[in-house]
Formats: structure tokens, sequence, C-alpha cells
């Protein structure tokens, strides 16, 4: 039987209900962080959501969403997610109930309740991960969803928030995120000169991304592809240039964590000593530099194309 043809209870209408100001508190950090719960909206969260939910429970864990509130238009237009939903309480509700629970004027017809989805820093180091993406004091939620969205699409490991920086449950950070949050590990409120320390025991690599840095990405970029080349054809010995001079020292094949910094001072002078390498983004053209999100994915990209090559 599909889901629009069981018995439903009536249609929650009225938008100042105790339940609707319950998931709408949900908007605000501190009952985020006392409930450990957070909201996703619209189809596109709620799909990627409810297969992390699924994957999670096939493996005997616990389920990561726990409610689930659309209109019925949504569920005739994605009936994916009427099926997808199968065991997670769902309630049919009016457009006005979910403009007040969620944190848009229009939630696209649809919000889950889910469960905090962190993991353990030390859990994510000992998997033996080859590229992160480390956050240091980035406060926009925007721009924290958009790096986590560009870490997944460059195939990261996990994506590292330290203490200092926005939350990422944040309903705009989730939303900027467009489903990527519940495709790869995050870890939160960590501290970077631990996370520094515990990088250097693995033997990960830390770059900074820095506009005033010493290495150029480029150069790095070139360098890789001359190592992979020349070891290619010369076998175990040193690796030089073309022209006989010896590449920069880091290798962007390297296990490595990348530490991003604030969207207006960047990496602090602090963050930058933990750092192995200062690498600049080059900018060819008139443009005073690269925004966060813009810059953060040069880079990953870069690390994930060496190594994959």
């Amino acid at each position: 039987m599909s889901f629009s043809e069981r018995p439903q209870a009536a249609s929650m209408s009225n938008p100042r209900a105790d339940r609707v100001r319950d998931v709408a508190r949900l908007a605000g950090r501190s009952a985020r962080s006392r409930r450990g719960q957070f909201l996703a909206e619209g189809p596109q969260s709620v799909r990627e959501a409810l297969v992390a939910h699924r994957e999670r429970l096939s493996r005997g864990d616990e389920g990561l969403v726990t409610e689930l509130y659309a209109s019925q238009a949504c569920l005739d237009r994605h009936p994916e997610l009427a099926a997808g939903a199968q065991g997670v309480q769902t309630r049919i509700a009016t457009d006005e109930v979910l403009a007040a629970m969620a944190d848009t004027v229009n939630p696209q017809g649809i919000v889950a309740v889910c469960r905090f989805l962190d993991r353990p820093l030390d859990e994510v180091l000992d998997a033996g991960p080859r590229l992160l993406a480390v956050l240091c004091q980035v406060r926009d939620p925007g721009n924290a969803g958009t790096v986590l969205r560009a870490a997944d699409a460059a195939g990261a490991d996990a994506v590292i928030y330290s203490g200092s920086s926005v939350d990422i449950y944040n309903p705009k950070a989730v939303r900027s995120t467009a489903g990527s949050l519940f495709h790869l590990p995050v870890v939160t409120g960590v501290d970077v000169a631990d996370l520094a320390a515990r990088c250097a025991e693995r033997g990960i690599g830390i770059l900074a991304a820095d506009g005033y840095g010493s290495l150029d990405l480029d150069e790095l970029q070139d360098a890789s592809a001359a190592r992979r080349l020349l070891a290619s054809t010369a076998g175990d010995g040193p690796v030089a240039t073309p022209d006989g001079e010896q590449p920069p020292s880091y290798d962007l094949a390297s296990p490595t964590a990348w530490f991003f910094g604030n969207e207006a001072q960047g990496l602090a002078p602090e963050e930058i000593a933990l750092s192995d390498h200062r690498v600049a983004v080059p900018v060819y053209g008139s443009a005073e530099s690269l925004n966060l999100g813009t810059a953060a994915t040069v880079c990953l990209y870069a690390s994930a194309r060496a190594q994959r090559r």
C-alpha cells in the first residue's frame, strides 16, 4: 500500500500548535545542541537524509530521521520520498505549518527532523584519510555548507570544523550543502592544534590556503604531474623538473589536510604556524581575491586530481 493510500490523521493545519513550535525551535543552536537534532528542508536534502537513514538501519545502527512533515502535494510530486520514509513518523501538514516549522518562507513542502551525525575525530583519522577539509573560524553558514559540498564533490574523506566555526547544523548551512551533509563524515568542535598534532602522528600533511603563501598551487600541480611522468620513466631515482630544478617540496598526492580560514581575516597566525606549507591560489585577473568557497574548491580538486593520478 502506498503512502497516499494509507489512512492518515487529519492534516496539521495550526501553525501555532505546540508540535509546530517544538520543531521550529531547532532553528536555534541552543535547542539543536540540547536535543542533538537539526532540520533538513526541501526534497533534495530530505531525500539524501532518508538514504542515509536507511543505510544506518541496514547496518543495525540508530536511524537518522526521527520525524517527517510534508504537504500531500510534495509527496505526490516526489513519491520516492514517501517510499523512502517507511518506518519514519510522518505527518501531512499544510504549507502554513511547514513555513512555521522551517527556517525559510518556502520550505518546498517537506521538513525532516534528523539526529546529529558528526563523528569522533579519532574515528575519522584512524580510517586512513587521504584528503581532509578543515574549516578554521569560518563564521558564515553558507560558506560552511558550500565548502562541505565542494569537499564531497572532490571525494574528500571528511570535513572538520574548529570549535570557533559556525554550527554546520544551522539551517542555512544545511541547505548550502545540498544534501552533501549526509554523504561524508563530519567532525565538529575540534581544537586545531590538537588536530595538527594528530595529523603529524599519522603522516597527514597540512597545507594552509593563504593568499600570501610562498608556494603557488599551480606550481604544486605542475610538480605533481612531473613526478608522475619522471617516476614512470626513471624508476625510483631522484625526481627533477624538465629544466633540472627540484620541484616544490610538497607532493599533492600525499595524504593532506587543507586548512581554510575566516572569510574576512583568513587563517590566524597560530593556525598558519601549524601547517607544513602556506599555499596561494594564483589570481590571473584583476580580482582582489577568491571567496572562501571558490578557493576551497580549487585547492581540494588539486589534491584530488593528484591523488587519483
